[in-house]
């Protein structure tokens, strides 16, 4: 939603959705009150949900995002909206349940300035099926190997020289620094503790879904905060 829509409209806007919930609640027994769907197709490499050990075979490989994606933030506007923060992914799938994913933000939907790429290298933990689609599968995204990163603007460099000195030479522009088992604390990373995202996967096809970011902000960062919806698929390029 635009963060520019007044604190009223949304108010209003959320009172005609509940008024229009009930009206259907209302509705329950009439015969065909609500319409019915056909099922998601069905690819024709995959008439049948995969197996975890499926899963972690097919995933191998390079994916990489459709378009520039936008993410609730924990951040928030001063009327209490949370802004949005836009990104690009590159992510490998490697043997052993090793992977390496590179994101880029940038300051604008369109991904016209890029403010920063990072780059985190680790392991997949698989803890078995999740219940948003048959064949999606838990999964844990532990960065154990590395993280990196690269300001790609002046400004964000400055910054970090600002919040992020102690520990670090000068941030400079292009200049990629290990961020990896150290304080960083624009990320809330804590020195000696690997980053850890309670995630999932789901492959459909072609289509690699994770988890969509909570719509308050929250992150991936326990078993409760685990994703329940699927985030705009990766492809393969």
């Amino acid at each position: 939603m635009a963060t520019t829509l007044a604190s009223h409209g949304r108010k209003a806007f959320t009172t005609a959705l509940v008024a229009c919930a009930a009206a259907l609640a209302g509705c329950g027994t009439a015969p065909n009150a609500l319409p019915s769907f056909p099922p998601f197709p069905s690819s024709s490499n995959q008439s049948r949900p995969m197996t975890e050990e499926q899963t972690r075979q097919a995933v191998q490989g390079d994916w990489i995002s459709i378009a520039p994606e936008v993410r609730p933030s924990a951040a928030k506007n001063a009327d209490g909206t949370l802004k949005p923060f836009y990104l690009k992914r590159a992510f490998k799938a490697l043997p052993d349940d090793r992977f390496e994913l590179a994101i880029v933000n940038s300051a604008d939907p369109n991904g016209a300035v890029p403010l920063a790429r990072i780059l985190i290298k680790g392991h997949m933990l698989w803890r078995g099926a999740h219940p948003i689609a048959a064949g999606a599968q838990k999964v844990d995204f532990v960065a154990d190997e590395a993280y990196e990163v690269t300001p790609l603007i002046q400004g964000f460099a400055d910054l970090l020289n600002q919040v992020a000195s102690q520990g670090y030479a000068k941030w400079e522009l292009n200049g990629t620094q290990s961020v990896f088992g150290k304080s960083f604390a624009p990320f809330g990373l804590a020195a000696g503790r690997h980053f850890m995202e309670y995630d999932l996967v789901y492959l459909r096809g072609d289509m690699l879904f994770w988890g969509a970011r909570h719509i308050d902000g929250r992150g991936f960062d326990t078993e409760q905060n685990r994703p329940t919806n699927l985030q705009i698929p990766l492809v393969r390029p």
